[in-house]
């Protein structure tokens, strides 16, 4: 056997509130890798209502790799909900016509860039993930976090703003499991160390 079907949208048998989250979504600045799943208290289908912000004027992107795991009420706040800062109000006159169309004329409001998701990572419950931010591969972030900045490979964070709070493994461990990259290996092989990727032995991963 060569685990679940990654095409399609329900792996779990009569149940339809977790999903291969690249089967459910529609924009193509959303981008999802195989096996990544989403699980929604109510319906799939809210995993794009709650990327906020997404205009396709903007052209920004949210990047999400494989094997990822994300709760129901997880949030990401895209480029579009960005205002002036520097400018003496930050109130968007231009968007309202009328005679104010000509507010933002040599001006452009602040792009973050995209919001970049690594592989194997885990995002709990109602979580917020704001634009810009790029988290590493095998990284967890706890139930009610708001990440404002980058998160390291491999570490776990939380809180508002969210804070690391510890490494998963040590800098050497971490270090292998990047080279590693099992995410990358044909399914076949991914079958074949599934009780050793659900353990902590690098050593007999790597065999």
């Amino acid at each position: 056997m060569t685990g679940p079907n990654k095409d399609i949208k329900f792996p779990l048998e009569n149940y339809d509130r977790l999903c291969f989250l690249k089967n459910v979504v529609k924009n193509p600045n959303i981008i999802v890798g195989d096996y990544t799943y989403y699980d929604d208290f109510e319906n799939v289908e809210n995993f794009e209502k709650n990327v906020k912000y997404h205009f396709d004027f903007v052209g920004d992107k949210l990047i999400i790799g494989k094997f990822c795991m994300i709760a129901s009420d997880v949030k990401f706040i895209m480029n579009g909900a960005n205002h002036l800062t520097n400018a003496v109000s930050s109130y968007p006159f231009a968007i309202f016509g009328k005679g104010w169309e000509n507010a933002m004329d040599g001006k452009s409001y602040p792009q973050k860039g995209d919001i970049t998701i690594g592989n194997d990572v885990w995002i709990g419950f109602n979580a917020t993930i704001m634009a810009g931010v790029t988290i590493g591969d095998g990284a967890v972030i706890a139930a009610n976090s708001t990440v404002v900045k980058d998160v390291e490979p491999y570490s776990i964070v939380g809180g508002n703003p969210a804070n690391e709070i510890k490494k998963r493994f040590s800098e050497d461990k971490i270090a292998k499991l990047l080279e590693l990259k099992w995410w990358d290996w044909e399914i076949e092989k991914i079958t074949k160390n599934v009780q050793h990727l659900a353990g902590n032995d690098i050593g007999k991963i790597m065999e």
